[in-house]
């Protein structure tokens, strides 16, 4: 992915990494559409940040993300990238029904329907660009699991693997697919995330993921230092370890 000259939508950024990337994005020469479902957030990304176009849409929901696609494709018939940002993470309790289940399944509708479905509505325009490029946004842990985030951890490994399906499939297009694999980063994702130690700064994480396109723009995956230690466990031959290490922190990160 080029890192300038582009035109990107990313749904699910007003706030935290998506926001942040944006506005960072923008920064480099891009034309830049975020969406939410907020409408006073979107308003206020508008007016705090003239030249960024902002819609709603919620990506939970079919329709509002093919009506979203049409308006968005109206407004930028040249837009050529596909953030598929939008994610919710929570604590889960699987020793009951009652702990998970509606959890469970809002966070599969969120996580992993919402990109596919995103895609979905995208993929031929994106098929018609000269260069083109989907973003997926998966998560280290994707590669170890937090104990208490099951549904999260199960979701976001589903992401990395539609991420490298998606890429076979699509060798012989224009499309490419690229995979971001964030840590922890200090947003509201989680109660408490945003003030924990263990969190890396958002600043820090967004400086890095664009330094990374920036300068690799044949990559695949998106890995900024401080993701690798759960990405490579496997492979390092320490995955034990690495979810050990993972597990003595609480929910929020803090050791």
């Amino acid at each position: 992915m080029n890192i300038t000259g582009n035109t990107i939508f990313i749904p699910g950024a007003t706030s935290g990494i998506g926001l942040a990337l944006a506005l960072r994005l923008r920064e480099k020469g891009n034309t830049v559409v975020v969406g939410g479902r907020r409408t006073e957030l979107l308003e206020q990304i508008a007016a705090d940040h003239p030249g960024i176009d902002a819609v709603r849409i919620d990506t939970t929901d079919p329709e509002s993300i093919r009506e979203t696609a049409t308006k968005v494709l109206a407004a930028h018939p040249d837009l050529n990238v596909l953030v598929t940002m939008a994610g919710i993470m929570g604590v889960e309790d699987w020793t009951t029904s009652d702990g998970f289940l509606a959890h469970a399944e809002a966070t599969v509708t969120t996580n992993l329907l919402g990109p596919i479905r995103l895609i979905a509505a995208y993929i031929e325009h994106l098929r018609s660009r000269p260069d083109a490029t989907i973003l997926t946004v998966s998560s280290g842990l994707a590669f170890a699991p937090l104990a208490v985030t099951p549904s999260y951890n199960a979701t976001k490994a589903a992401v990395h693997m539609l991420s490298e399906s998606l890429r076979l499939q699509l060798a012989d297009t224009n499309v490419k697919v690229l995979e971001l694999e964030p840590p922890s980063v200090a947003t509201d994702l989680m109660p408490g995330q945003r003030d924990s130690s263990f969190a890396m700064p958002l600043d820090d994480f967004v400086s890095e993921v664009v330094g990374l396109i920036e300068t690799q723009p044949a990559a695949k995956e998106i890995q900024v230092e401080r993701v690798k230690f759960l990405r490579y466990g496997e492979i390092r031959g320490d995955y034990d370890q690495v979810v050990a290490s993972l597990n003595q922190l609480d929910p929020h990160g803090k050791e």
